[in-house]
């Protein structure tokens, strides 16, 4: 698989309707190309480390990205509701496709 492509299985329901549990999702590392609200997004927790998380870019402000999840749920996700806006650094790839096929996987934890 060519090295700009990340995919990664769905663990958890914090993305529901959009990505299921089980749901393998392609991403492109974004280098420094542009990010854009609606996005969906992996990026590294702001706390903890080593941990990554896949949310959509709710609004963009300079520098700061808000994250949430999709599930209507507001407790289904851990999201910038929860810690807050996050540098856009911190955002390594964005998401292309959902797909069946894979492999090279990573799981993550989503909630």
């Amino acid at each position: 698989m060519d090295s700009r492509f990340i995919d990664v299985r769905v663990k958890g329901d914090s993305m529901w309707p959009t990505l299921g549990d089980g749901e393998i999702v392609r991403f492109e590392k974004i280098n420094d190309n542009p990010v854009f609200v609606n996005s969906i997004v992996l990026f590294k927790h702001p706390f903890k480390k080593d941990f990554n998380l896949i949310k959509r870019i709710s609004s963009i402000n300079g520098e700061k990205v808000f994250l949430v999840g999709d599930n209507p749920d507001p407790n289904a996700s851990e999201d910038s509701h929860n810690f807050g806006p996050i540098d856009i650094k911190d955002i390594f790839a964005v998401m292309l496709e959902i797909t069946s096929n894979s492999s090279h996987l990573l799981s993550l934890e989503l909630d």
